[in-house]
């Protein structure tokens, strides 16, 4: 599933084709996705100009002249396709309907979004963009990694006590949102902390030193573009590239990268995801 820093990819393909632009005809292919769509769906996105768009977790959220906001979650598979447009010397042309292309988005520059989501794990809703914060899927989210609400003092006081896994505790949306499976190894492998480890363990430095590590792997991997594993591409089609700079993710039975450490990067399995690290340099 993409995690954070490619959603916030895809959010900065859509921006220069998206916002300020009037949707002139949107297509519904079908009723739903992992959940129903909302009714007329399709006529209430026709006709909308996108104000705005921003990120909240590993959400899209395109706020509307309607005074509603259109979610979009990317699910396991799903992409968005951008076509029509000119790069440079380049024009994408349309290309041919595909069998799961969902929901289309004709702009009124002549650029179509297409999303495309061959697994329909993904999903779409529309909400009153005044108290959006309060929708279903997003209310009971922890503040973004990026933001000010997430500090060295927030995060050692939810951090405490926590009888679980640092690991599991990490990709608790409840308290840190966005954060998902390979940034959270590779995370801990910067902190020389085990996946394994309790959180409530933690001394509070320690604690607190993930904070600027978090933030340091996630612009890093949004420099990146993300990372392209499996289904993910960009918004432009192009691919991720973070994924080449993996310390430990995917990489069991590889030599640690630290160098003078003699370890081998190993699995585990927590809470039926699976954790990479180095046993001699994380602890």
């Amino acid at each position: 599933m993409p995690e954070m820093p490619e959603v916030e990819t895809v959010r900065r393909g859509l921006l220069p084709v998206m916002e300020g632009q009037i949707i002139t005809l949107a297509q519904v292919n079908r009723d739903g996705l992992r959940r129903p769509f909302p009714a007329d769906m399709a006529g209430r996105l026709t006709g909308a100009r996108v104000l705005g768009l921003r990120r909240r977790s590993k959400y899209i959220l395109a706020d509307l002249s309607t005074a509603e906001t259109l979610l979009i979650h990317l699910g396991m598979s799903g992409r968005m396709l951008i076509s029509g447009q000119t790069l440079g010397a380049f024009h994408h042309d349309h290309p041919a309907p595909q069998k799961h292309d969902h929901v289309v988005l004709h702009m009124e520059n002549g650029v179509r979004v297409t999303f495309n989501d061959a697994r329909r794990f993904g999903a779409m809703d529309l909400m009153p963009t005044l108290g959006s914060e309060g929708h279903a899927l997003l209310a009971a989210l922890g503040p973004e990694p990026l933001g000010n609400a997430f500090d060295e003092r927030y995060l050692v006081s939810r951090l405490k006590g926590r009888n679980t896994p640092i690991k599991s505790a990490l990709l608790d949306q409840h308290i840190i949102a966005g954060l998902g499976n390979i940034y959270v190894c590779e995370t801990l492998f910067r902190a020389g902390i085990s996946p394994q480890k309790k959180a409530g363990d933690l001394s509070e430095k320690h604690a607190a030193g993930l904070v600027a590590i978090i933030r340091d792997v996630l612009t890093e991997a949004i420099e990146a573009g993300g990372s392209s594993l499996r289904d993910y591409r960009q918004a432009d089609g192009e691919l991720g590239y973070f994924q080449h700079s993996f310390k430990v993710y995917n990489r069991e039975g590889q030599p640690c990268p630290t160098q003078g450490c003699t370890g081998i990067v190993s699995r585990v399995v927590q809470s039926g995801r699976s954790s990479f690290y180095c046993p001699q340099c994380q602890r």
